[in-house]
C-alpha cells in the first residue's frame, strides 16, 4: 500500500509545488511508481509537470463534485513512473460548492483509497492556506511534509499549521504522522539561513530532514519549462538535493 504524503504549509512561497514536483520525479527516478495530486487551484504543479493547465478537461475539481471517474482524471507518465491528477482556477469554486455535502472532509480521501494500492506514493501538493482543500489532504494523508523557507519569518506560522495538524489527528485522521520538516531555498553565502535552521532545530521538536534544499538557479526556471529538475539539469544542485531527500523519504519508510 501507497504512503500518502501531504506537502503542506499554509505560508505561500516556500517552496511546496518544488518540492511536490521534485521530490515525485526523484522517487520515481529511484523506480518507485508514483501518483501526484495537484490540490492548489494555482495549478502549479500541473504546469511544472509539463501539463497546460487551461486545456485539461477533467481535474481534481470534476473528481471532488463527482463529475469524472477517477480513471478519467489520471494524466498517465507525465514524467517516467509519475501519474497526476491536475488542477486549475476551477478548483477554487471547489470550497464554496462542498458546503452542505456530507463528510466533505473525506471525499479525497475515497479518491486516494481508490487508487493507493497501485503506486508506492500518492504525493499531494497542499494549497498555501489552511482551507477545506487542506483539511482533505491532511485526511487523506499517512504523513505531512512541511517545507520552510530560509528566512526570517520561517517559524510565523509555523505553530498555526502543527496545531491544525493535531487537531485533524484528534478528530479525523488519527493515523495521521509528522512526516518532517525540510528547509527550502538555503543560502549558505547568508548568516541568515543558518540562523533559521538552528532556530528552526531548537524551537521544534519534529523530524527535521538531514537534506537542505539551496536556492538554486536551476531550480527556479525548471517550472518554467514543464519539467522537474532530473529533467531540467540532472546535474545541478538542486537536483542531487532533491535525490538526497527521496532517499530519506524512502528510508524513513524502511525504518
Amino acid at each position: 500500500m501507497g504512503r500518502i504524503i501531504a506537502v503542506a504549509n499554509q505560508k505561500g512561497g516556500v517552496g511546496k509545488s518544488t518540492t511536490a514536483i521534485n521530490l515525485s520525479a526523484c522517487l520515481a527516478e529511484k523506480g518507485k511508481k508514483v501518483m501526484t495530486i495537484d490540490i492548489d487551484p494555482q495549478g502549479n504543479t500541473t504546469s511544472g509537470l509539463g501539463v497546460d493547465k487551461n486545456s485539461v478537461e477533467n481535474t481534481l475539481y470534476e473528481l471532488l463534485l463527482n463529475e469524472a471517474k477517477v480513471e478519467d482524471t489520471i494524466i498517465k507518465n507525465v514524467v517516467k513512473n509519475v501519474d497526476l491528477i491536475p488542477s486549475n482556477i476551477n478548483l477554487s469554486g471547489a470550497e464554496i460548492e462542498l458546503i452542505g455535502i456530507d463528510n466533505k472532509e473525506y471525499i479525497l480521501k475515497g479518491i486516494t483509497d481508490e487508487i493507493k494500492d497501485k503506486y508506492d506514493f500518492i504525493i499531494l501538493d497542499c494549497p498555501p492556506s489552511l482551507n477545506m482543500l487542506t483539511i482533505n489532504a491532511l485526511t487523506a494523508a499517512t504523513s505531512v511534509l512541511v517545507p520552510i523557507q530560509c528566512e526570517y519569518y520561517a517559524l510565523e506560522g509555523l505553530s498555526q499549521l502543527i496545531h491544525t495538524i493535531e487537531l485533524v489527528q484528534e478528530r479525523l485522521n488519527k493515523n495521521l504522522k509528522m512526516e518532517g520538516v525540510v528547509f527550502t531555498m538555503y543560502d549558505a553565502r547568508t548568516n541568515l539561513s543558518l540562523q533559521v535552521v538552528e532556530n528552526v532545530k531548537d524551537n521544534l521538536n519534529q523530524n527535521i530532514y538531514k537534506t537542505i534544499i539551496p536556492r538554486n538557479v536551476r531550480l527556479a526556471e525548471a517550472p518554467s519549462y514543464g519539467q522537474p529538475i532530473t529533467v531540467y539539469d540532472p546535474k545541478s544542485s538542486g537536483a542531487e538535493s532533491y535525490r538526497l531527500l527521496a532517499d530519506e523519504v524512502i528510508n524513513r519508510e524502511d525504518n
